[in-house]
This record gives structure tokens, C-alpha cells and sequence, in this order.
């Protein structure tokens, strides 16, 4: 799949939707480590961009992002629209990063 043709919009210009193949998701499940938390415990204290929780949300991102994809292809899909993020919780120090949209094929429109 052309990682180009994934949107947070309803649609892809240029291009017409043929077929809904439903709801994909792509999630992970991430921790910060003992070292992680020291290092961002010190950065925190003098204040600005904590660059070590920057990098484990960066990653975690993209993890989930790679398995929607992954999720998209095994279905058939092309194309996925409506793509969203969320992250909770899980508990203190542990958090689920999810990627979702809706999984279609796309034809592109003849101009």
C-alpha cells in the first residue's frame, strides 16, 4: 500500500472509492523503562522538550501506524481514510497507542 494514500479525510482527491472493507486498526502497548524515566525525570527538572518521552511516543506512533497498514493489506485494501490516533493508559507507566480507520479500495479517477 502507497503510504500516500492514507487520510484523515473522507476522501482521497483524485481518487474515487469502489469499496469499504471496514474498520483497521494497528495497536502497541509501550513502557517507559527505568532509564527512560530517569533521563526524563532529569530533563523535566530543568524544563523545555523532554526529548526521552518524545522518541517512546514517536515510536509507539509509528509501530501502530506500520501494523494499520499491514492490517489494511491483509484485507485487500488499497487506501485507508478517517485515520485517527488514540492512546491510553493501560496503567501508570504503561500505554496502548492505537492507529484506526476504514480500510477501501480506491480507483483513481480519469482526468
Amino acid at each position: 500500500m502507497d503510504t500516500s494514500l492514507i487520510t484523515t479525510s473522507t476522501g482521497l482527491d483524485g481518487y474515487k472509492v469502489v469499496k469499504h472493507l471496514g474498520v483497521v486498526r494497528g495497536i502497541t502497548v509501550r513502557s517507559r523503562s527505568v532509564v527512560g524515566n530517569f533521563a526524563g525525570g532529569i530533563q523535566s527538572l530543568f524544563g523545555g522538550r523532554l526529548s526521552v518521552y518524545v522518541e517512546l511516543c514517536e515510536n509507539a506512533r509509528e509501530e501502530a501506524y506500520h501494523l494499520l497498514i499491514q492490517h489494511a493489506q491483509a484485507i485487500g485494501a488499497n487506501a485507508i481514510i478517517g485515520m485517527r490516533y488514540d492512546a491510553n493508559e493501560v496503567m501508570q507507566g504503561i500505554t496502548e497507542v492505537l492507529a484506526y480507520g476504514t480500510a477501501v479500495v480506491v480507483e483513481k479517477v480519469a482526468e
